[in-house]
């Protein structure tokens, strides 16, 4: 970065009578003309991640922080008489719905900051995930427009369109490639559909509805489209440097796929060298198996993804012929392995006019990996255990990570100041030299109850500004903040505010430190349930904040589209970060890693990385209840909910005693049922919420009796912060680029 140029063209940028979109784009302009543009170098090993989703968030403080200009454009602009917290104005690019997206977007941050080169691919959305707006507590889904504002980080490369063929249509996709900073100027290649109107449709929304045949077409084809430019584009590359020796592609080239989404890019590697470059059938394998890793990101089975034959063949003919032939070889392999019958349906890519694109990825992934410890065994114990003990070697674990810059430095800049203060600035460079900070807890808790105060503060006026609630800044902060799914249990949260409330109100609960609980959660706008978990809890927050003999003890508040912007505000203002998923079903998460690097000690089960943040921070600094993964297996064919309704009774009743409202769509006693009587794809309370219920209730008194003891409880949040180093993606990153990927 030529930060002189930069400063001196800034210093003479004239900003009087322009509007903040204006700023933006001219300011982020000039950083990208100052900057050293981005390279992919095909004489050496690259790898390429290939995702339906990249959340990176908003990109102008994150870009300037990383070319080390931040400071002086703050400075320069103040100046100016401008804030650049005006910037935030400018929304979010929200190209993905969560962990998976913004765990893609950590991993391109990390990798640029370490110097090694890795690629990402996606698809360059006309509107991203849908704006959240409540309406009488509802969830309601508005077009998020996301380019409206400009979008300067990003460069059309029209001279490298593709042309993307299907049965019925083609489409080009286009390039926008996004420059990644860091000590390396990486990629991000983003493809836009164009050419037909039917064509734009395929880049016009992220995850559209699936439960029409149209809709899970459109699904296929986005899949097809990045995954089929993705690989038609590393193929050019490749032959235009190294000719057509493909048995050294590999040595050039690996490709990560996150999640199912992507396998179809499998099929696609394997069209192109068998119709278009002559390669045998079983060397394009060959080639695949030496190319393709496989991430997986859950063992919930309606996310392992599942294509009809009929779909398929009607769209991409050639790939269904693909995919059968792969089939038929792997049986073939396993057969001769010594597999049963019962053996090979488990690991079947192709039966019954099926494809299973998790299955496929197995079999052709070099590696294929978890994403916690506890996960990856499951893999390896349970849903691909066949395939454990066919390729010993196969399966490895690579606990998730989150970029450090954004979520301390960028997000957190104060306490960033405090560590620097400590233990010296060189843990922004080199993570694993936070833990340094032991030597300095406590001495060092006052410094940092200040810091969190002030963070706190920042959170409570961006919440009465956004929100209109007013909340206290002495509060104790509770946040759950993820992706709305009944196996997240936000539910269970809401029963356990409920019977504090309660116990507020009849006496039972004494000496209560006051305390907010802050949700922030997208349901799918078909999921009918989750959205009636959204509206139950804006009825709950309602009743609590309007109570004049509670609302100055208790607060909740459910924010309005949660994004990763927001994320920032919440993760460094939180004392308590709650993760409280049913063991065993979350794969790793990641938000409870940001909550640690900010000082939030964590209430959780022993489910995906939290049983990792309690090794490394202590099970004394956080709060741990519930059930375990082997006691769920242990009780699961005899688990009866009704044993366990009568001590939560009036909590769990609200749902249909007219407490609440529903505004009259069965929302409610549909949530009821599903706890008490089941439905006929699940057992009652199939995620085992009333069994963890009052383990939860009282860990959530047990940390407010606590917190009443600030220094102490702040040397808990200390030690938190102190071990998160394994949590960074620098560290995940190093063991992809070692283990994995060679480079």
């Amino acid at each position: 970065m030529n930060t002189i140029n930069f400063t001196t063209r800034l210093k003479e940028l004239k900003t009087e009578g322009k509007t903040t979109a204006e700023l933006y784009n001219e300011i982020s302009a000039l950083a990208m003309s100052c900057a050293t543009g981005y390279s992919v170098n095909p004489a050496v090993k690259n790898a390429y991640y290939l995702s339906m989703e990249f959340l990176i968030g908003r990109s102008f403080y994150n870009n300037l922080m990383e070319l080390g200009i931040l400071d002086e454009t703050r400075e320069i602009l103040a100046e100016k008489g401008i804030d650049i917290n005006v910037f935030e104005e400018i929304e979010d690019a929200a190209l993905g719905n969560g962990g998976l997206g913004r765990l893609a977007a950590c991993f391109l941050d990390s990798a640029a900051g370490l110097g090694l080169p890795l690629h990402g691919f996606g698809i360059r959305y006309r509107y991203g995930l849908f704006k959240q707006a409540f309406e009488n507590g509802f969830q309601i889904e508005l077009p998020d427009d996301w380019q409206r504002f400009g979008d300067p980080w990003s460069v059309r490369r029209e001279e490298e369109k593709r042309l993307i063929e299907f049965a019925d249509m083609q489409a080009y996709a286009v390039p926008y490639d996004m420059p990644v900073f860091g000590k390396k100027v990486n990629r991000l290649r983003l493809y836009q559909a164009e050419g037909s109107a039917a064509a734009e449709k395929i880049s016009e929304y992220l995850y559209p509805a699936d439960d029409t045949e149209e809709g899970k077409l459109l699904r296929l084809r986005q899949e097809y489209f990045f995954s089929a430019a993705a690989v038609g584009d590393l193929l050019d590359a490749f032959v235009k440097k190294h000719g057509k020796s493909f048995e050294n592609f590999h040595k050039y080239n690996v490709i990560q796929l996150n999640d199912t989404h992507p396998v179809i890019a499998v099929a696609e590697l394997i069209r192109l060298l068998t119709e278009k470059y002559r390669l045998s059938f079983p060397n394009a394998v060959k080639v695949a198996k030496q190319t393709f890793a496989y991430t997986n990101h859950t063992v919930l089975p309606e996310a392992l993804e599942c294509w009809s034959e009929a779909l398929v063949r009607k769209i991409l003919p050639a790939i269904a012929d693909i995919m059968i032939k792969i089939s038929v070889l792997a049986t073939r392999e396993q057969t001769d392995a010594g597999c049963t019958k019962e053996e090979l349906a488990q690991t079947a890519i192709y039966k019954g006019g099926t494809f299973y694109m998790a299955n496929l990825a197995v079999y052709i992934a070099k590696t294929v990996n978890g994403v916690a410890a506890l996960h990856t065994d499951i893999l390896k114990r349970d849903l691909f255990s066949v395939f454990n003990k066919i390729y010993a070697g196969k399966f490895q674990n690579k606990t998730n990570g989150v970029t450090h810059r954004r979520w301390v430095e960028l997000c957190n800049k104060e306490l960033s100041s405090l560590i620097d203060g400590k233990i010296g600035a060189g843990w922004r460079r080199d993570i694993a030299s936070l833990d340094k900070l032991n030597a300095h807890i406590p001495d060092m808790a006052e410094d940092f109850i200040k810091v969190k105060r002030e963070k706190k503060a920042k959170l409570l006026e961006y919440i009465k500004e956004r929100e209109g609630i007013e909340i206290p800044p002495d509060f104790i902060v509770f946040s759950q903040v993820k992706r709305l799914h009944e196996y997240k249990r936000q539910l269970m949260t809401a029963f356990a505010i409920l019977e504090i409330y309660n116990g507020l109100k009849d006496g039972t609960i004494k000496d209560f430190y006051p305390s907010v609980f802050v949700f922030g959660a997208k349901s799918a706008p078909a999921y009918r349930r989750a959205k009636a978990i959204i509206k139950f809890i804006n009825e709950i927050a309602d009743k609590v904040n309007s109570d004049p003999e509670t609302r100055d003890r208790l607060k909740v508040v459910f924010v309005c589209n949660y994004n990763v912007s927001y994320a920032e505000k919440i993760v460094a203002g939180t004392d308590v970060s709650l993760q409280v998923s049913t063991a065993g079903l979350e794969a790793s998460g990641t938000g409870n890693m940001k909550f640690m690097f900010n000082g939030a000690v964590t209430c959780g089960t022993m489910d995906g990385a939290n049983i990792e943040i309690v090794e490394k921070a202590g099970k004394e600094n956080n709060y741990i209840f519930g059930a375990l993964v082997e006691e769920i297996e242990r009780i699961k064919g005899g688990y009866n909910p009704e044993e366990y309704l009568p001590a939560h009774k009036k909590a769990v009743e609200a749902l249909i005693d007219g407490t609440f409202s529903d505004g009259g769509t069965g929302g409610f006693k549909e949530l009821y049922d599903s706890l008490i009587k089941g439905a006929s794809w699940h057992a009652p309370d199939n995620y085992f919420v009333l069994y963890d219920l009052k383990g939860y209730t009282q860990t959530l008194l047990k940390i407010n009796r606590d917190y009443s003891d600030k220094t102490a409880f702040a040397v808990k949040q200390l030690k938190n912060v102190a071990n998160a180093a394994y949590f960074s993606s620098d560290r995940t990153i190093k063991e992809y680029a070692r283990d994995i990927w060679e480079i």
